[in-house]
């Protein structure tokens, strides 16, 4: 299984205290872990083995959607910050429009993450 981890800057620490809350889980499923750029180095500098993409606004997000639109990408955690402009917020909707089209579990908070990661 596949998961694609994105935390825009404000959110990215509480992503890594997240995944550090289920390192475990993810281990015991398996499961591979892919990223866009930035985030994906922040995952890595606390010991967690991740597949960088690249940078979200360099494209890490369009990379990420391409691959839930081929089927490869299982689900998404995107700590996104509403309270902030983000620049590529284009390649961000078209993320969140491909995971609705191909029916891929997309949580926006860490609320629903914990859901979704309990019910692997």
């Amino acid at each position: 299984m596949e998961i694609a981890i994105i935390a825009h800057d404000g959110k990215k620490a509480e992503m890594v205290q997240f995944l550090n809350q289920y390192k475990t889980k993810f281990q015991e499923k398996n499961i591979t872990i892919i990223s866009t750029g930035t985030t994906g180095s922040k995952v890595e500098n606390a010991g967690i083995e991740v597949t960088k993409m690249l940078s979200g606004p360099l494209g890490g997000d369009a990379q990420i959607a391409a691959r839930v639109a081929e089927g490869k990408c299982n689900m998404v955690i995107f700590f996104r910050d509403p309270l902030e402009k983000h620049p590529h917020e284009p390649d961000v909707n078209m993320l969140m429009r491909l995971c609705d089209v191909h029916d891929v579990p997309l949580a926006t908070n860490p609320a629903t993450a914990e859901l979704l990661v309990r019910g692997l």
